[in-house]
């Protein structure tokens, strides 16, 4: 007998009585029919995307419903750190990866600087979750809860179940759309399509207060909160840096010889909303010597200051898997990304260049200018979750505040000031 004809003997039975079984499916004693396909009116939920489509699968989180812009991911790890990230404010979150909810919920423990370890923010911030295939059990050494009770406990709506192949064709092929994710026995009925993004999410997301962390650093950055995520604070302080972080809308212009360095967070939502913010870098770059760095909406906000436009892209860029090439040498790093926006920079302004470009679409990945230290990135360096292929960013912009003020650059230009401090200023941006 053929090696073939022999393995199909001793695999036939197999494949004829053994029923197909998802990776989370239920215990062999418990029917499978009732999770997997999902019984219509029992523990049922509903996506409706406004274009017309829609989904039924079960329901895993809280038993309520929502209406957001439906976003896709491709991150294979890391579901708590993007369902924390504040760029997902009013955002529905389908993961592409199918096996969602393994390894569980870690602990809230929090580091030195009184940040939580294994969370971008202190609670969930999208309005739910959409997966394939939900784990009913999870394993993990440093888990202590499941993600539906994690769900459940801060009223988030999630389903599984859900073909999110085929949603993801969808989303691809038409763009982000809303989509109203309901728990029940029917859809919901007489929906309020409301678009998140006709809001100042920013606002929302941004503190309220000036906090301060590391106090004993060596240079004072203000960090501008657009929706910070935990790990670009953590990433800065571990640098040496003494950070300020100030809400959205705050006077930086007032205050900038205070600072040794400014660095613009990521964010939710459209940059066209953060008029203040782009007014306060717009005065900050007419004067300010020292080194300004932004990330994701840091990078729009600097561009629209700059003089460029923004633009809503198709479906955005979200993932932990983006190439970015590096103009200034033409090396490629794989980048994590969240964003739905993205500057145009066919043009342009003067003194301002192209700093990253997006090896699959083409879309801007960053802005610096020519003479002054002031740069920025569209995709995440801190990269909670990974890849930390540009982590090094930290570092060089930290190094540089370092260098300018032991150069004694001044904060503002001194009309008075000579060539030699001139001089000090392009040194340090060297």
């Amino acid at each position: 007998m053929s090696l073939s004809k022999l393995a199909h003997k001793l695999l036939s039975p197999i494949a004829l009585h053994t029923p197909r079984r998802s990776l989370a499916s239920v215990a062999p004693s418990q029917p499978l029919q009732a999770h997997y396909p999902v019984v219509p009116g029992a523990l049922t939920a509903h996506l409706q995307l406004r274009s017309g489509e829609s989904f039924t699968g079960g329901s895993f989180g809280a038993p309520v419903s929502t209406v957001g812009e439906t976003v896709f991911t491709t991150s294979l790890v890391g579901y708590p750190e993007s369902m924390t990230d504040p760029s997902y404010l009013g955002q529905l979150l389908v993961f592409t990866q199918p096996l969602i909810g393994n390894y569980g919920v870690p602990h809230r423990a929090r580091d030195q600087y009184g940040l939580l370890k294994h969370f971008e923010s202190e609670n969930i911030q999208c309005r739910g979750i959409i997966v394939s295939d939900y784990a009913l059990k999870y394993s993990h050494w440093n888990a202590c809860e499941s993600l539906a009770q994690w769900c459940e406990r801060e009223g988030i709506p999630a389903i599984t179940g859900v073909d999110t192949r085929a949603l993801v064709h969808i989303l691809r092929g038409q763009g982000s759309t809303l989509g109203s994710l309901s728990v029940g026995a029917e859809p919901a009925k007489n929906i309020d399509w409301v678009d998140p993004n006709t809001d100042n999410l920013v606002a929302q997301a941004s503190t309220d207060r000036v906090r301060v962390f590391n106090p004993e650093g060596d240079v004072h950055v203000a960090l501008i909160d657009c929706g910070v995520k935990y790990n670009i604070i953590r990433s800065l302080c571990d640098q040496g840096a003494r950070v300020s972080l100030v809400p959205w809308n705050h006077a930086i212009s007032a205050e900038l010889p205070s600072y040794d360095g400014i660095f613009i967070s990521n964010g939710p939502g459209s940059p066209s909303y953060c008029t203040e913010t782009i007014e306060q870098l717009r005065r900050a770059f007419e004067v300010y010597q020292r080194p300004i760095f932004g990330i994701c909406m840091g990078n729009q906000l600097m561009g629209l200051a700059a003089g460029l436009n923004a633009y809503k892209l198709r479906f955005g860029n979200r993932g932990h898997n983006q190439p970015a090439v590096d103009l200034t040498n033409g090396r490629c790093v794989i980048t994590s990304q969240n964003h739905g926006y993205a500057l145009d920079d066919s043009k342009m302004p003067a003194g301002w260049d192209r700093y990253y470009v997006n090896a699959n679409d083409g879309s801007n990945e960053g802005i610096r200018h020519l003479t002054m230290p002031f740069r920025s990135v569209q995709f995440h360096p801190e990269a909670k979750g990974g890849p930390l292929d540009t982590a090094y960013l930290f570092k060089e912009f930290v190094d540089q505040v370092r260098a300018a003020k032991a150069a004694g650059v001044d904060a503002i230009i001194d009309a008075s000031a000579d060539a030699g401090q001139q001089s000090a200023a392009a040194s340090a941006q060297a």
